[in-house]
């Protein structure tokens, strides 16, 4: 199996699965607004829909064209640093972007005018 296809199986897709669930999860934040529990429950699953479409036909292909690119790259700059430091950084504001939403709530990482309304 190809290097690259090693690191965009083992790394990249599961990284852009995490940037998924982080999605769904300010999904369920936004949808707390909706009153009807019908209304939010098919919200939901519209949105995860939509996102897990984009995540695996437009995110996914974008960094790892972006991983392979800079994999060819470094290999004739004379080393695979430039990969490793992508990867490296990928993985850092992922744990980042968990942090902050986990731990920290949804609102952290929305601007003030797309928080919700406080009942």
């Amino acid at each position: 199996m190809k290097s690259t296809q090693v690191v965009r199986n083992y790394y990249v897709l599961p990284c852009c699965l995490l940037l998924l669930n982080l999605c769904v999860e300010m999904v369920s934040y936004k949808a707390k607004v909706l009153g009807d529990p019908f209304l939010r429950t098919g919200a939901i699953m519209g949105m995860v829909l939509f996102g897990g479409s984009l995540v695996g036909f437009v995110v996914a292909p974008l960094i790892g064209k972006l991983v392979g690119g800079m994999h060819r790259g470094s290999r004739q700059g004379g080393g695979e640093l430039g990969e490793i430091f992508f990867l490296l950084l990928l993985g850092a504001a992922v744990f980042w972007l968990y942090y902050r939403i986990y731990i920290l709530g949804p609102e952290s990482v929305l601007p003030a005018e797309w928080h919700n309304p406080k009942f």
